[in-house]
């Protein structure tokens, strides 16, 4: 599903380039439950570019675990430019990676406000050197189509994302 956006093929090259390069990336995932993980972990060979990931559901778990501050939910919300970007700073941290991705949404069918309707999801993009890449993203479908678009744009903006890092 949604193989136009992201496949198999683009997840081996993605793993390649890190490989070639001795990096590694994460993830802290909260609406899309470690289906990014779990993508990644499909290909064997994954764990010396991937050391492990997070899924922060709840607002106290982003809190507890990434160090995202609870003044940051209550102002902006967990689907949220501010709190994504405090996600990658904290798995980024956690998991002692070069990239990172970031993702928090409204998958459906229920938790849309009249500014966040159900598909509206926020991906972060990382590295180490604190450069980043977030932005509010609009999907349309089910739950499960839902999350499997976000966790493929993802991994398919992480790809480009490694590849400027790496090119300067």
């Amino acid at each position: 599903m949604f193989d136009n956006i992201f496949n198999e093929t683009d997840m081996i090259e993605l793993q390649n380039l890190l490989r070639a390069n001795k990096q590694t990336i994460t993830t802290a995932e909260s609406c899309t439950g470690g289906l990014v993980a779990s993508m990644i972990t499909k290909i064997s060979g994954s764990s010396d570019i991937f050391n492990g990931s997070i899924v922060t559901y709840s607002n106290k778990i982003k809190n507890q675990e990434l160090n995202v501050k609870n003044e940051t939910l209550e102002k902006y919300g967990a689907v949220s430019c501010e709190v994504v970007n405090e996600m990658l700073d904290g798995v980024i941290k956690k998991f002692d990676a070069n990239f990172a991705i970031a993702i928090s949404g409204i998958a459906g069918p229920n938790g849309a406000t009249n500014n966040k309707p159900v598909g509206t999801v926020v991906i972060g993009l990382g590295d180490s050197n604190n450069h980043k890449m977030v932005a509010v993203h609009n999907f349309s479908g089910s739950r499960e189509e839902v999350q499997i678009q976000a966790a493929k744009v993802a991994l398919k903006e992480i790809s480009k994302f490694i590849l400027n890092s790496l090119d300067k």
